[in-house]
């Protein structure tokens, strides 16, 4: 498989960021992509919302459709699976994009936001995929893609924002449990992470403004990289936990100056990587 074109990718959270980025970049083979995200209405904080996100998918080149979907309610992500058949007839691809965080220690972590980033994190990863993967199983080239970490049990990674920490590596652990569960039918199950900071609003808002963001690279470097894991065969790699640009290394790139917001800058490394 070396193309996207007329597949359909049901991606969560991807009204903006990293995860508009991996539609965008599925768009300009002809893909069909669904967008399943809360934000309807715009935010007063945040760019985008799964309309604008539309817009720019089809001017990209794809088919978009945009589900309003709250991945904490199964009731909705059954309409928003329901919706993507009625318009798309399969799924193809699922990607779990969506993703809450709190950057907070044991002590000051309010119960309702640990409640949040583990409904949204683990279980709805955990649910989007369980929805998706009856369609999936249909697919000649079926891929699950979580935008979750390798799982690093050095305790650093634990003892500032343990929260955070068991949410993001619950998707995981769906990466390790899944992959081997699901092989038999065909369908990858991988992680992708990066190796950097990425320039987007969560890091500018919760991880140090522009001046952080000047040290980032670009949300291309995670499309790209998502896109290079899409088109391979889904029967032949399954259960990895893939760096960005180890990634595009093997697929031939070696400049990597183009994926840096300030060129030059030295870069901030992402978290979870000794």
């Amino acid at each position: 498989m070396n193309t996207l074109s007329g597949k359909t990718i049901f991606i969560s959270g991807g009204s903006r960021g990293i995860g508009l980025e991996i539609a965008k970049r599925a768009a300009q083979d002809g893909a069909n992509i669904v967008i399943a995200a809360k934000t309807a209405e715009p935010h007063p904080t945040l760019p985008g919302t799964i309309y604008t996100a539309a817009e720019e998918i089809e001017k990209a080149g794809g088919n978009a459709l945009p589900v309003v979907c709250d991945i904490r309610y199964e009731e909705e992500v059954n309409k928003a699976i329901d919706t993507t058949l009625e318009k798309f007839s399969g799924i193809d691809v699922c990607i779990n994009n969506a993703s809450a965080i709190a950057l907070t220690p044991t002590l000051i972590t309010p119960m309702k936001r640990f409640d949040l980033m583990h409904q949204i994190n683990t279980r709805g990863t955990f649910l989007v995929s369980k929805l998706c993967i009856p369609h999936l199983e249909k697919s000649d080239n079926p891929h699950i893609l979580n935008l979750s970490p390798p799982l690093n049990m050095n305790p650093k990674w634990f003892k500032s924002h343990c929260a955070y920490t068991m949410a993001k590596y619950g998707m995981s652990m769906c990466v390790l449990g899944m992959s081997e569960e699901f092989k038999e039918q065909g369908i990858a199950v991988n992680a992708l992470w990066p190796r950097t900071a990425i320039a987007t609003a969560a890091v500018k808002n919760l991880l140090g403004g522009d001046e952080m963001i000047k040290h980032s690279r670009t949300p291309q470097i995670m499309a790209d990289a998502a896109y290079e894991i899409l088109i391979k065969d889904s029967k032949e790699i399954t259960g990895q936990f893939f760096i960005d640009d180890e990634v595009l290394k093997e697929s031939g790139v070696s400049d990597f100056s183009q994926y840096s917001v300030e060129p030059g800058a030295d870069l901030v490394p992402d978290f979870f990587l000794d």
